[in-house]
């Protein structure tokens, strides 16, 4: 088996798992909600959730997302955490459909076409990258506590619509503290000292 493979077992495990290691750098795409993901502008309905897949995935030309009336697509991206976003990966065409601009805000949810107006974190000017191998690397400290990713892409290399194929998001994902159960503990460690409390009050007025 090893003959047929073209190269010997030791160099084939070694690019498996150089591989493997990148593909987890891009694994931010497992954070995200996808009950809530939105892609505004999208000619198929819920074809925007399918460009957030595994890295190994991104050559997948049976997925991808094309935007309706003009060119312009905006992707709401809510996660289950908190990320430290440290790049992006925007794979398309190599003609004019590829988006040749994206913009990043973070933490604003349900953003509209209207709210775009407003300034970016991040812009970047994409060049056509058809493989997905050009990553674009944020200012981390403007990212690095999101819960929530609205990228736009507000035009492309000329063509009518826009297509992207894969979306890439490489960083860091924490956990969310949930305050509700923060609130809950200090409530149900709070009770005692109050009933200790009422139960002091008597003897005071008492003594006085």
């Amino acid at each position: 088996a090893a003959m047929a493979h073209g190269h010997g077992p030791g160099r084939c495990r070694c690019c498996g798992e150089e591989a493997a290691e990148r593909g987890a750098a891009w694994g931010l795409y497992l954070r995200i909600d996808r009950q809530r993901l939105q892609c505004l502008n999208e000619r198929r309905e819920g074809s925007g959730a399918t460009v957030f897949r595994p890295w190994e995935e991104r050559g997948d030309r049976s997925q991808f997302v094309e935007s309706d009336d003009d060119e312009e697509l905006l992707f709401n991206i809510p996660f289950t955490g908190s990320v430290k976003l440290k790049g992006v990966i925007v794979m398309g065409e190599e003609d004019g459909t590829h988006p040749a601009e994206m913009r990043l805000f973070r933490n604003i949810p349900h953003m509209s076409f209207d709210d775009t107006a407003k300034e970016p974190e991040q812009t970047f000017s994409l060049s056509r990258d058809p493989l997905g191998e050009l990553e674009y690397p944020t200012k981390i400290a403007r990212f690095s506590n999101v819960y929530h990713l609205s990228m736009h892409f507000p035009k492309n290399f000329g063509a009518e619509t826009t297509k992207i194929f894969y979306i890439g998001l490489k960083g860091e994902w924490t956990e969310a503290h949930r305050h509700e159960v923060t609130i809950c503990n200090y409530e149900a460690s709070a009770n005692p000292a109050d009933h200790k409390l009422e139960q002091i009050t008597p003897q005071t007025h008492f003594i006085s």
